[in-house]
């Protein structure tokens, strides 16, 4: 999982509350457990005039103009400004996948769905909760001729606005620490690979002939 300590970049405002993980990433696409090949998909059924199917690539659909992702102003943007309930609906990890695979590292607003938040987590996508003041303010710097920039350190819990202000955030402590690491429930269990490899040889001394019927069994 890759890391996230200090991230610069763009912001894209996806001004829509209670955006599904159906919209994020529609069912059809979901013909696949590889965590790639979904970012020509985000937002699929508002990206896209026409339906898509598995396979297709951009050039071949009909691009939907009116949509922020779209906008040139906002190629490349790294963040994701929401607004309340992001992520509800079902609990597809597909959804995370795609918007990391699209370049989103980080997604701000005011709440999210719980299933959602915890799977963005696990693959290394940040999600911020600020209030909806914040949230709102936000919005309205994206709105000039510029793209709003901004740098989110998550050691120090804070993002860095154009002019020098900041605002600060929450995350959980181990949450935060599985971030900064780049290490996912897999990772997580893996920092432990020597106690765990102790006890293995320790449960194989104490008791031989578990371990005897077992490769039996092979």
């Amino acid at each position: 999982m890759k890391a996230f300590n200090v991230e610069r970049g763009t912001v894209m405002p996806l001004d829509r509350v209670n955006v599904d993980t159906d919209q994020i990433i529609p069912k059809q696409f979901l013909k696949s457990i590889h965590r790639t090949g979904f970012g020509d998909n985000l937002f699929d059924g508002w990206r896209y005039l026409d339906e898509g199917e598995m396979g297709m690539t951009p050039n071949e659909r009909r691009i939907n103009h009116e949509f922020v992702i779209n906008d040139p102003r906002y190629q490349g943007a790294i963040f994701l400004l929401a607004r309340e309930n992001f992520g509800c609906g079902s609990s597809r990890e597909h959804a995370v996948w795609a918007l990391m695979e699209y370049g989103f590292r980080a997604v701000i607003a005011p709440s999210f769905a719980d299933i959602f938040l915890s799977n963005c987590y696990k693959n290394g996508l940040l999600p911020i909760v600020l209030e909806a003041e914040k949230i709102q303010e936000l919005f309205e710097l994206t709105q000039g001729e510029r793209p709003l920039e901004l740098v989110i350190d998550l050691p120090d819990d804070r993002i860095t606005l154009p002019d020098g202000g900041q605002l600060t955030f929450a995350v959980d402590p181990t949450r935060k620490e599985s971030l900064v690491k780049g290490l996912d429930d897999i990772g997580l269990t893996l920092a432990h690979r020597e106690a765990i490899e102790a006890f293995e040889a320790r449960h194989r001394t104490a008791m031989p002939w578990l371990f005897d019927r077992l490769a039996a069994r092979s």
